[in-house]
């Protein structure tokens, strides 16, 4: 496929550095990681700015090799006992009120690293007395795996679905459009007041009709709060952009998404799901009734 030029609308000013190394330095000393560094976000500097970060646990290394990821593939590393409270002290060093953790995918584990969501989110709220959302694989179809996470009581329960289904094959090898679906079914049927959160990047060769077909699945199993950004290839080996799409019709999509029900909407060309995460909860308005309920 021949590589899109980049669009205008996508060059950005970066912020001053001085709150962003103080974050580097904040993780860096307590040898922690996040998915704004291992993804290679395009929000990194503006969220380090504001002293707000993803934290990645679980290792640098993921079993999956999703086309659109740059989190490296490789051997997993063993699980580290005293990285759930590494990362709450990182939370109240940084005096964060909001805490977003996500991880690589772990098939290697029995749970799929669900204990170590658990243990994360109990030691931030302990630690530092802040809200958090989760932003989980699929643990594989582990229905215990969800359950466990859930039982934690994290604030929002995340998982992206990432692309339409017709494209599942192409972008995420090793992953299920059913399943991710299920997942978010699962977690509303645990905790049915737990705010669910899914998200999409576009520009991967889906039509405007397979979003809208998407978007009315997720609010199907009652996903709450949305995100849609532009993929953007994070180097040549990974997959080309197909698109990219302006930001009027991120407007668009934002529009049919509301319509649908989705009680927040974040969409944009460098939207990412952890992009404004606390900005996005604080902000949520009343709960809509699930269609069909």
């Amino acid at each position: 496929m021949k590589r899109v030029p980049l669009a205008p609308w996508l060059r950005k000013r970066l912020p001053a550095a001085g709150e962003v190394e103080r974050v580097r330095r904040t993780l860096s000393r307590a040898g922690l990681r996040t998915v704004c560094q291992s993804a290679h976000c395009p929000n990194i500097f503006e969220c380090f700015a504001r002293g707000t970060a993803a934290f990645l646990i679980l290792g640098p290394n993921c079993t999956r090799g999703c086309r659109f990821c740059a989190v490296p593939r490789g051997v997993p590393a063993p699980v580290d006992g005293d990285e759930p409270v590494r990362v709450a002290e990182a939370v109240r060093r940084l005096r964060l009120e909001y805490a977003v953790v996500t991880s690589v995918a772990r098939d290697d584990l029995a749970d799929g690293g669900a204990e170590q969501f658990a243990r994360t989110v109990e030691e931030v709220r302990q630690r530092a007395g802040a809200r958090v959302e989760v932003l989980t694989p699929d643990f594989a179809g582990r229905r215990a795996a969800v359950a466990q996470v859930v039982a934690a009581g994290p604030d929002v329960y995340n998982h992206n679905l990432e692309t339409v289904p017709r494209l599942y094959g192409t972008v995420r090898p090793g992953a299920s459009y059913q399943r991710s679906l299920r997942l978010l079914e699962r977690v509303k049927a645990l905790a049915p007041e737990m705010v669910t959160k899914s998200g999409l990047l576009v520009g991967l060769g889906e039509t405007r009709a397979e979003v809208r077909s998407t978007l009315a699945d997720l609010r199907r199993v009652g996903c709450e709060v949305l995100t849609l950004g532009q993929y953007l290839a994070p180097s040549t080996r990974h997959l080309p952009v197909a698109r990219f799409v302006p930001p009027e019709e991120f407007e668009e999509m934002a529009e049919e998404a509301r319509a649908l029900g989705f009680r927040a909407v974040s969409a944009g060309p460098f939207v990412r799901s952890s992009q404004g995460a606390a900005e996005l909860f604080a902000g949520l308005p009343a709960r809509v009734a699930v269609p069909g309920s």
